[in-house]
C-alpha cells in the first residue's frame, strides 16, 4: 500500500538523478558454482533498464512537489564514433534534448534536467579544456559541471561492475592539471568516492579552494564485501572525515545514495519493502551528521534515482527525507529540499 505523502506542498529540486536506456543489457548467464553471482547493484536496478523522461515524470509526479531536477552523468548516449575524449558530449546533447522537451511545457510546469552534470576525463590534463567547452556548447545553457568518479576499493566485491578506476585518482598530478580548468570556466565538480577515500577529496578541496565541489551520496558508507557488518564500527571514521571536509567552505554535500547496494542497509532489497520510517531511522545518523557539519545551506537531499530503487520507490524516499527533516525550520527545509540545489547548480526555474 502506498504511503500518504508528507508535506505535499513543499517545493523540491531533485539535484541527482540519471537517465538511460539499457535495452541491450544482458545479465551474465550463470552455468555452475564457478560463476560469481550477479552483483546486488545490478539486481537493484534490474527493473529500470529504461529510465527516460516518461519514467522520470512518473516518479516526480507521484505526490511530492518536485519542481525541477539536475541530471548527473551515468555514461548514457555517448557518441558511437569520433574522438574518444569527445564521445561523452553525446550525453550532454541527449540530456539537453530531454530538458528542452520538458521546458516546452508539454508535460506541465515541472522542469526536468534544468541543470546538467556530465563527464569529461580530467586525466587529459590541459587537453580537457576543449572537451569542457564542447559540453558547454552542447548544454544549451544548462551545463553546470562534471563528475569524475574516483570510487575504488581493493576488495572488488564492494563495487562489482563499477570497478572502473585505480586508487588515488584525485591525488594525481595529471588529474589536477585538468581540474584547474573548472573554476575559471564557472563549472562545479561532483565527486563520487567511497568512505575510506574521503581523505582524497579533503586534500583536493584544500588544493582548490575556489572550486565548488559537491560530495555525492554523503561519501558512501560501506557495508559490503570486507566491510560487511562494519557500518557501526566505521561510523566515527566517516564522521570525522565529514567534519574535516566541511572546513572547506566551497564543498557542499548531497544527502542520499544510502539506498545503494554498497551501503547494504537492512532495507536494501528487503521484502516487503521498508517503510519510510525505517529508511529514516537507518539514514538519519549520516544525514544528521552532514547537516550539523555543513549546515542546511550546504546540504541538499537527492533521489539518486533510479539507482536507489533497490530500497524504495521515489515517493517513499522523499517521505523518509521529510521524516528526517521534521524538526527543521521552514528556512532550513527550503535550503535542504530546493534552495541549496538551486544555488549550487545555478538553476533558472
Amino acid at each position: 500500500m502506498a504511503e500518504e505523502i508528507l508535506d505535499p506542498d513543499l517545493p523540491i529540486v531533485d539535484p541527482h538523478h540519471h537517465l538511460w536506456d539499457r535495452r541491450n543489457y544482458a545479465p551474465p548467464v550463470t552455468s555452475g558454482a564457478a560463476e560469481p553471482p550477479e552483483h546486488p547493484f545490478i539486481t537493484a536496478i534490474a527493473g529500470a533498464r529504461r529510465y527516460l523522461l516518461d519514467e522520470l515524470i512518473a516518479d516526480t509526479s507521484s505526490g511530492h512537489n518536485v519542481r525541477a531536477t539536475v541530471f548527473v552523468e551515468c555514461g548514457a548516449m555517448y557518441k558511437a564514433d569520433g574522438p574518444v575524449e569527445l564521445r561523452g558530449v553525446g550525453e550532454t546533447e541527449f540530456v539537453n534534448g530531454v530538458a528542452a522537451m520538458s521546458a516546452s511545457g508539454t508535460y506541465g510546469d515541472f522542469r526536468a534536467c534544468a541543470g546538467i552534470v556530465s563527464k569529461a576525463d580530467l586525466l587529459l590534463g590541459d587537453a580537457v579544456k576543449p572537451v569542457l567547452e564542447a559540453h558547454v556548447r552542447a548544454g544549451g545553457g544548462r551545463f553546470r559541471g562534471i563528475r569524475n568518479s574516483a570510487s575504488f576499493d581493493a576488495d572488488k566485491a564492494v563495487l562489482g561492475p563499477l570497478n572502473r578506476v585505480e586508487a588515488g585518482l584525485y591525488l594525481s598530478d595529471q588529474f589536477r592539471t585538468g581540474f584547474r580548468h573548472l573554476a575559471p570556466m564557472g563549472l562545479s565538480f561532483d565527486s563520487w568516492l567511497l568512505e575510506p577515500q574521503l581523505p582524497d577529496v579533503i586534500d583536493l578541496a584544500r588544493a582548490f579552494p575556489d572550486t565548488t565541489i559537491v560530495l555525492d551520496h554523503v561519501g558512501t558508507p560501506l557495508g559490503r564485501g570486507v566491510y560487511e557488518g562494519r557500518l557501526p564500527q566505521r561510523f566515527a571514521v566517516w564522521r570525522d572525515n565529514i567534519r574535516e571536509l566541511a572546513k572547506s567552505p566551497k564543498v557542499v554535500v548531497k544527502l542520499g545514495g544510502l539506498a545503494m547496494a554498497f551501503c547494504n542497509f537492512p532495507s536494501f532489497l528487503a521484502e516487503p519493502r521498508a517503510p519510510s520510517l525505517q529508511l529514516a531511522a537507518e539514514w538519519a545518523p549520516y544525514i544528521g551528521t552532514c547537516i550539523e557539519a555543513f549546515g542546511p545551506e550546504r546540504c541538499m537531499f537527492e533521489s539518486n534515482f533510479p539507482v536507489d530503487m533497490g530500497a524504495c520507490d521515489y515517493a517513499t524516499l522523499w517521505n523518509a527525507f521529510k521524516h528526517i527533516a521534521k524538526g527543521a525550520s521552514a528556512d532550513e527545509k527550503t535550503a535542504l529540499f530546493s534552495g541549496t540545489a538551486t544555488k549550487v547548480y545555478r538553476l533558472e526555474i
